[in-house]
């Protein structure tokens, strides 16, 4: 294959890569950004596809975000690939903070209570995923489902961090709209006359070629 790594990396480093990219986060956020705005597209289409994309990050949909940022991005007309690249806002640095953000305001919403810590989330969702395995082979094996600890689940950490995280993924969407929109049009603009420049020197070359040929 023309594009298989050389050497395979290990578990280990894709991990590792995973929560420090490669070149550091600072150099992602700028290929990132780079690939943004070279987005064959208007300026308030690529900025709502951002907005959808940083809002499904406040959801709890993990593994389903590219699928649910490019769905809202379609439904507002907004640009898909923009969205997809929108959903990097949940990434291992932020998702933390999003996490016991929208659990902590959900469950006060709701009027739940429970552990809010980061280490408690994970492992609730953990255990969620190993029971819903666990129900899902048992329609094929002598096994019997258990619903009890998913019911827990959507009732204390599911539910409380979809309905919390609505208010700060509507700001920080609509945030990251506003701030994206105007940069990609200023983007746009500047590469557009410099385009029609360098068409222009083309031009003035092509005639001056033709005025000094042979008569």
């Amino acid at each position: 294959m023309v594009f298989k790594r050389r050497i395979p990396r290990s578990y280990l480093q894709v991990v590792t890569q995973f929560f420090y990219p490669r070149g550091g986060w600072l150099r992602a956020a700028t290929y990132t950004w780079h690939r943004l705005r070279r987005l064959p597209d208007e300026p308030h289409r690529i900025a709502r596809g951002v907005g959808a994309g940083i809002f499904i990050s406040f959801t709890p949909l993990f593994g389903i975000h590219f699928f649910g940022g490019g769905l809202l991005a379609w439904l507002i007309r907004g640009n898909i690939f923009a969205a997809l690249i929108g959903t990097f806002a949940g990434n291992p640095v932020t998702i933390p903070f999003i996490a016991i953000s929208s659990v902590t305001l959900g469950r006060w919403m709701l009027g739940v209570e429970g552990d809010t810590a980061f280490h408690a989330i994970v492992g609730a969702f953990s255990r969620a995923t190993q029971e819903m395995w666990w129900n899902v082979t048992a329609m094929f094996t002598d096994r019997v489902a258990h619903w009890s600890g998913l019911d827990l689940f959507f009732d204390t950490i599911f539910l409380p961090y979809l309905v919390g995280g609505l208010v700060p993924g509507l700001a920080a969407g609509i945030a990251g709209h506003y701030l994206t929109l105007p940069l990609i049009a200023a983007y746009q603009k500047r590469r557009g006359r410099k385009l029609r420049e360098r068409a222009e020197k083309l031009r003035a070359a092509a005639r001056s070629r033709a005025e000094g040929g042979p008569g």
